[in-house]
């Protein structure tokens, strides 16, 4: 039986582009300093928020693995200043997110995970910062053009559910196999766009694939 013990939340207002921006911090009593991630929300303007059920378990697995976990909510969402920037903006919040974990713990590694919109964010981010990894779930590649970012070259994990309603997973999979280094696909039999039921499956497949 795991001993795993949730960590308490340290709730935070990081300094943004254009104003604060609303965080969660999560450390667990394993975490060695050594690995630290943030994790991305869908999109704003169609309720999704840092406390969204994806990105919180996605942070959950990553903490059950030692790694210190940033949630915070993109310009115009909750207590984050400014409103929607079209992705643009999204991806400096992010950024300045990012920074904020590496200023906290300059000696770790860090990973970027996104769901949805903020899947594309996360790609936009591995361009622009040297990762430890990469996870990307139900990257929405028919809203928003991947083709013009950059080609990541860290290790990256694409996850997606072929049952997806709002993200086609025959898209997703077209992109990656023309990508060069392609990510690991991880395909979930069964599985829509938020993963009704099958969050559990979405925790393993994120340990599963995690670099050791």
């Amino acid at each position: 039986m795991s001993t795993f013990r949730p960590p308490v939340p340290e709730r935070l207002l990081l300094a943004g582009p254009i104003g604060e921006l609303e965080a969660v911090l999560e450390v667990p009593a394993e975490f060695a300093g050594d690995r630290v991630a943030l994790v991305c929300h869908p999109h704003p303007l169609f309720g999704g928020t840092m406390d969204n059920k994806v990105v919180v378990i996605a942070a959950r697995a990553l903490q059950e693995k030692g790694y210190a976990t940033l949630r915070f909510n993109f310009r115009g969402v909750g207590k984050s200043a400014g409103s929607w920037d079209l992705g643009r903006g999204e991806a400096d919040d992010a950024l300045a997110a990012a920074r904020a974990l590496q200023e906290r713990w300059p000696e770790a590694q860090l990973l970027v995970a996104g769901f949805s919109f903020g899947a594309y964010v996360a790609t936009q981010l591995a361009t622009l910062l040297p990762l430890r990894q990469l996870i990307t779930i139900a990257p929405p590649v028919q809203r928003f053009d991947f083709t013009t970012l950059a080609v990541p070259q860290c290790p990256w994990l694409v996850i997606q559910g072929d049952r997806d309603e709002l993200v086609d997973h025959e898209a997703v999979l077209a992109w990656t196999k023309a990508l060069e280094p392609a990510p690991l696909v991880v395909m979930l039999p069964g599985a829509e766009h938020f993963f009704h039921g099958r969050l559990n499956d979405l925790r393993a497949a994120v340990q599963e694939h995690l670099l050791p």
